[in-house]
């Protein structure tokens, strides 16, 4: 590797009133509703390219969260309650289920395809989603924020850091992937839409097929490590996400259980499914243990189906996993004629789907006042997918403008520590030959993650001493990182997105410690408590402190709108 010794970075100001941290689903509608709403200026800053960035960068074939005729908003709260064993914000799931529907027909008006039967209505998929033609799902998006006014956007820059004072927001730092620009930007308010966290653990597939897994790569918890740095609140980590998958493609299987009501079955062809329950997590913990009996490989039996199912089923898959198809083309066998074999993917930390994120108020103003979370990073509010995300940008937007007179403008001292984070951009550049690689330490991190902290190769189950042997192992791999270096732009990236996806895992690490009960079987399989306890009926948050992670336990929010307490 050659080291460039005297780059030497371009450092750009870019003032704002409202800054988006990520231009996925939730970050592109929050920017729409700003437009629509109000003349305030509007920055995307977007690691990638917003036509093809985010969760839905490949598509998706249903809205997996619609309220469908003869049910009510309050239904699906009910639902995503029981799901999660109670560990939710029901302000929040109720704030985006009452905009379900009506995002949804906005995105129609973009443009997006949403089929219909004979009479006219949406197509649903069991008793909560409709089938959509997503493909260009986010295409759709993008296009809409090209044509927006006062929305600039800012392609291919990675953000970093925050730039807080006293508790307060007032920008954030990154830099370009591609050319040697720093970028600064100020804003009186900020909206993080960054995504979940992939990659922490290691993959279900090895070597260069490592990142065909079920959440994207790129998202790396690069917003809940900023947060975290910058002292917000976090809560619900150890509520992580496994996802059931198609083996070999990771591809979805709602599609299939969904769609074709498809049934679990083992190699003795019994339907396990309902002797383990149906939630998310006992859907995989059913799994889990069905092989662990001898009874594996486990399947959903597609071998009943019909050729008009089999052909709805092999064009769903076009739209949003297309190597699944593939795989049947290729086989000989369509999935009339073979059952599809199941597996539970590596643990991931998503809002979208469980309740791991920031904490929020009911608007989604963080603890840090003017920064607020959409999306997958939003903690408290899962089983919200798609439509919930765009939801939460909507939320947070329509906040920002009802108060975009109480934030305040830059100080001069957060801009010093702005200059003090290009500082860093440069040394890493300019830094002499590191031992290691940031994919050798990455590796490693997976490694330390996927046996002492309950990955794929523990069956996700973990216990007290070998978590305590993760944090240690993770604080060692944060010291290495800290002598890394980096050739170009896009290898300081790869440096970032290792030291973030570290800090998180050390996040992830503490929360599993203290929630010292099972209430999610698979998700946290804790073998020193095996049972849920009455007295963790309760959030596991966290916040930095003086570097170390203080841990706070809430109890349920029950009111309708909740302000942040101390």
């Amino acid at each position: 590797m050659v080291i460039n010794m005297g780059i030497k970075l371009r450092h750009e100001i870019i003032s704002t009133d409202v800054l988006i941290i990520g231009g996925g689903t939730a970050g592109c509608y929050a920017a729409l509703t700003l437009c629509k709403n109000s003349k305030l200026k509007v920055v995307i800053a977007e690691k990638a390219n917003i036509k093809r960035s985010g969760c839905l960068a490949a598509g998706v074939n249903a809205i997996n969260a619609y309220i469908v005729e003869g049910r009510t908003p309050e239904d699906y709260v009910d639902y995503a309650i029981k799901d999660a064993n109670g560990i939710v914000r029901k302000d929040l799931l109720l704030s985006v289920a009452k905009r379900f529907n009506e995002v949804t027909a906005q995105m129609e008006k973009l443009g997006l395809v949403i089929l219909k039967d004979t009479d006219g209505n949406y197509v649903t998929r069991g008793n909560r989603n409709i089938k959509i033609n997503g493909e260009n799902f986010k295409p759709i998006l993008a296009k809409a924020v090209r044509k927006g006014k006062n929305i600039e956007v800012f392609n291919n820059v990675n953000i970093t850091d925050f730039m807080v004072n006293d508790n307060t927001i007032y920008g954030a730092i990154g830099f370009s992937i591609r050319e040697e620009i720093a970028y600064e930007f100020r804003a009186k308010a900020v909206i993080v839409s960054t995504g979940g966290a992939a990659g922490l653990y290691k993959p279900n597939n090895p070597g260069t097929s490592r990142h065909k897994m079920w959440y994207p790569p790129f998202n790396t918890g690069a917003g809940y490590a900023m947060g975290i740095k910058a002292g917000a609140e976090m809560t619900s980590f150890e509520m992580r996400f496994i996802a059931l998958r198609c083996k070999d493609t990771i591809a979805p299987t709602g599609t299939i259980a969904q769609g074709v009501q498809a049934k679990q079955i083992n190699s003795l062809g019994e339907v396990y499914e309902n002797n383990y329950g149906i939630t998310t997590s006992e859907r995989v913990y059913g799994t889990v243990k069905e092989n662990q009996l001898g009874k594996g490989p486990c399947y959903l039996q597609t071998s009943a189906m019909d050729k008009v199912k089999e052909k709805d089923l092999l064009k769903a898959y076009l739209n949003m996993a297309p190597s699944q198809t593939l795989k049947w083309i290729e086989s000989g066998k369509l999935p009339s004629e073979q059952d599809v074999e199941i597996t539970g993917t590596e643990p991931y930390i998503v809002g979208g789907h469980t309740a791991s994120g920031y904490w929020v108020n009911t608007n989604r103003e963080t603890t840090i006042h003017g920064l607020y979370a959409g999306g997958d990073v939003t903690g408290g509010c899962p089983q919200k997918y798609v439509s919930g995300a765009l939801a939460e940008g909507e939320i947070a937007a329509l906040d920002i403008i009802s108060k975009i007179s109480e934030f305040a403008e830059i100080k001069e001292n957060v801009a010093k520590e702005s200059r003090k984070i290009v500082k860093e951009y440069e040394d890493i550049l300019k830094s002499a030959n590191a031992l290691f690689t940031a994919e050798e330490l990455e590796e490693a991190m997976q490694k330390v993650m996927d046996e002492y902290a309950g990955g794929i190769s523990t069956n996700y189950q973990f216990n007290e001493k070998q978590l305590m042997l993760a944090e240690e192992k993770i604080d060692n791999l944060i010291q290495l990182s800290k002598n890394l270096s980096a050739s170009d732009m896009h290898e300081l990236m790869f440096v970032y997105e290792l030291r973030e996806r570290l800090l998180v895992c050390k996040s992830v690490i503490a929360h599993l410690y203290h929630r010292k009960e099972t209430r999610w079987h698979s998700f946290n399989e804790n073998l020193d408590y095996p049972q849920q306890r009455d007295e963790y009926f309760c959030y596991v948050n966290s916040k930095f402190e003086n570097d170390k992670l203080k841990i706070i336990y809430r109890d349920i929010v029950k009111e309708a709108v909740y302000e942040h307490k101390n």
